[in-house]
């Protein structure tokens, strides 16, 4: 590790997490607390109940003014913690966005959740009347089709909510990532630069969309700040997940793991004891909300660490590819040490914290698997 990166970059990356990973845990804490809460007694029903009564007091009214309510709760009992974290990446020089800024994307943030969330509680309460014991069966077909359609629709809609694309200017650089995606057999409509220094100096690149909507999106602050060596490095990572098939084989486990996850919240949704606690009737029952979304994010807190350790194997597997691409494994430890940097990182973080929540190996991991490597004869 001395070798990569001097002790005050080290002692940089250390101290960045050990001031904001207490305020990160603390929200994802605070959170599922105030969640459960509302789920498992009748506080969330008795919430359902008043905000229906705002707007009428019908079964819809119900379910959408409910709905619109726990979103906004659990919206602003994020705030202050986001905020803080805000704070602390400022101090460090990540954050170049003002606090208006910072306001307008929360704003977007959770009017995008309500246009998504408010028709889909509207669809699983229709379903619940319909079939009130057996709701789930359609209701898992339909979770796993919508997975796979916001998948595609991601980079279409939900992107340009909170980034501005231009296209890369005809140089060496844009040739140069084009005949990466062409040497790997990948079809890349464009290459696009997001405008990513209006909130931040952190660098990235990533490669989104499906067939026609294929493209290469760099980071305008990693093309100010890296070598191009560094940046076609970098994209050739992200090839790695296109060449490998990692955002369709993720599309495909997150549809069985939407529709699992519906099947599971159907049978605790049935269990008396549940529901009782949670002041509702049956799983058609409006009331029922709270407690469907304080079993969602059981689930999701208990499923996470699994999904990071398979994260974690497919970015060591992107490594890999990109080192097999450019056959340059100094450029790699090079474009390695430059991002940790840049972006602050602990580079060699404590191993529960790896193990529970971390996406990607550590520099250190990525650095050491880079000068194991040895091109295949």
């Amino acid at each position: 590790m001395a070798e990569d990166f001097t002790a005050e970059q080290i002692a940089r990356g250390r101290a960045l997490r050990r001031a904001q990973v207490p305020w990160l845990l603390g929200g994802r804490a605070v959170a599922l607390a105030l969640t459960l809460v509302l789920g498992l007694t009748p506080a969330g029903a008795g919430l359902v109940t008043w905000a229906g009564g705002l707007f009428g007091g019908s079964r819809t009214a119900e379910v959408l003014a409910g709905a619109a309510a726990l979103v906004l709760l659990g919206q602003a009992v994020g705030l202050p913690f986001g905020a803080r974290v805000r704070v602390i990446r400022r101090g460090y020089g990540l954050v170049t966005q003002g606090w208006a800024g910072w306001a307008v994307d929360a704003l977007r943030g959770l009017a995008l959740t309500l246009v998504l969330v408010l028709p889909l509680a509207w669809g699983l309460y229709a379903l619940t009347a319909h079939a009130p014991q057996r709701w789930w069966v359609p209701a898992a077909g339909a979770a796993a089709v919508l997975t796979v359609a916001l998948s595609f629709l991601h980079p279409l809609l939900i992107e340009p909510v909170f980034n501005r694309f231009s296209p890369m200017p005809e140089g060496e650089l844009r040739s140069a990532l084009l005949g990466l995606a062409e040497r790997d057999a990948i079809r890349v409509r464009s290459v696009l630069v997001a405008d990513a220094s209006r909130r931040t100096t952190a660098l990235n690149a990533y490669v989104s969309g499906f067939g026609a909507t294929r493209r290469i999106v760099a980071y305008d602050t990693l093309l100010t700040t890296a070598e191009p060596r560094e940046v076609e490095l970098v994209v050739a990572h992200e090839l790695g997940h296109v060449k490998h098939r990692d955002v369709a084989l993720g599309t495909v486990l997150g549809a069985l793991g939407a529709a699992v996850a519906v099947c599971v919240l159907g049978l605790l949704t049935a269990w008396p004891p549940l529901l009782s606690a949670a002041g509702a009737t049956d799983a058609a029952d409006p009331r029922s909300l709270p407690l469907l979304a304080a079993c969602a994010a059981l689930i999701g807190a208990v499923s996470g660490p699994a999904q990071c350790a398979v994260s974690r194997r497919i970015e060591a597997r992107a490594d890999r590819h990109a080192l097999e691409l450019t056959g340059d494994p100094e450029q790699f430890i090079a474009m390695q040490r430059r991002l940790a940097v840049a972006n602050v990182a602990d580079v060699d973080p404590p191993r529960i914290l790896e193990l529970l929540f971390a996406t990607h190996p550590s520099s250190v991991r990525r650095i050491a698997a880079a000068r194991a490597w040895r091109p295949q004869t």
